[in-house]
């Protein structure tokens, strides 16, 4: 009797000990392990997924959206919600709070800036919301996966073509700069200024931020129009504020005398490649959405019960008046 005695108590005491302890996923909040998937059912489960968006004004993120709504259709367990933070840190911090609050399965963000959103994505994050990081990065690592391109290469390779092949013999450039705080405006000019110091008579007379914007990158550079009797070459951190140096500087009869480059290459009427195509910008840089990515990556963590990269990098292409016409119908293949 002593002997059942003591092994009952014995099976009291590890069950108490493992109703206490519970799994690991059972002791984070939020019931799954930072990072991992709170609830993988497979090919059976339905999924909810929040699309944080930096600025939807931008074309870029537009089409970004569009290209992750384009790829969920063809996961029938998504359900993708899209919130706008209209390039307003405070509101998109918000979003991912209503989010984190609506208990979704996943979180894409690619985030205003970087800092003031690092802390809501480590919420999420740890909590055990799976959260996919998209074109612009946050500090630290918290988070499951980053998807982006290489904007110190992309800067580096815009800072060789206008270096070698736009000013061999020299000559002033002006930069239109990215929203300040956003991780590819640090890391694109970063990048340009290594891509030029192979030709030290390129010289950076003046420099501007148009936030990623067309209209404030037309009026910025209409700015330096007046305060740069010559500029030879405009870089510009994206395809719309490049668009805007143009119209700024066709406004004043001064854009022949200057050459303009950007960064995106839309495959759109309105965008990159056709400026190229079309002869108002002399470059610009593929950097890919993303979206495609993305929601292979959510499939993969959700619906497969994988795991993903910590980092993705795509890789860039030059787009100039060889190949502009050529890749964008590669891109459109019905028109």
């Amino acid at each position: 009797m002593r002997s059942v005695r003591i092994s009952l108590a014995a099976a009291a005491v590890a069950a108490l000990v493992l109703a206490g302890c519970g799994t690991t996923n059972e002791r984070t909040s939020g019931g799954a392990s930072p990072g991992s998937s709170k609830s993988c059912k497979g090919t059976d489960g339905k999924y909810t997924i929040g699309m944080s968006q930096a600025n939807v004004a931008e074309p870029y993120r537009q089409r970004m959206d569009d290209d992750i709504r384009a790829a969920a259709k063809d996961v029938p367990q998504f359900d993708v919600k899209f919130a706008d933070a209209a390039q307003d840190n405070a509101k998109q911090v918000a979003d991912v709070e209503n989010y984190i609050t609506q208990q979704i399965d996943l979180l894409i963000i690619s985030p205003n800036e970087a800092k003031p959103l690092t802390a809501v994505v480590k919420k999420a994050y740890d909590k055990g919301i799976p959260v996919i990081v998209l074109d612009r990065k946050v500090e630290g690592d918290a988070y499951t996966g980053f998807i982006g391109g290489d904007n110190v290469q992309i800067g580096r390779e815009a800072g060789k073509y206008i270096a070698e092949k736009l000013l061999p013999q020299g000559g002033n450039v002006v930069e239109l700069k990215g929203l300040a705080g956003a991780t590819p405006q640090a890391e694109r000019h970063q990048g340009f200024v290594e891509g030029i110091k192979g030709n030290p008579k390129v010289k950076v007379i003046a420099s501007a931020s148009g936030d990623w914007l067309r209209e404030k990158g037309q009026a910025q550079m209409d700015a330096l129009l007046k305060a740069n009797p010559k500029i030879d070459v405009v870089y510009s951190h994206n395809d719309p504020m490049a668009e805007g140096a143009y119209l700024a500087a066709k406004a004043v009869g001064r854009e022949k005398e200057m050459k303009f480059t950007g960064i995106d290459a839309l495959p759109i009427p309105s965008g990159g490649i056709k400026a190229v195509e079309q002869g108002r910008l002399s470059a610009t840089f593929t950097y890919p959405t993303n979206g495609k990515e993305a929601i292979a990556a959510a499939k993969k963590i959700l619906v497969d019960c994988g795991t993903i990269e910590k980092s993705q990098i795509l890789p860039t292409r030059l787009i100039d008046a060889s190949n502009a016409a050529k890749i964008y119908a590669e891109e459109n293949p019905t028109g």
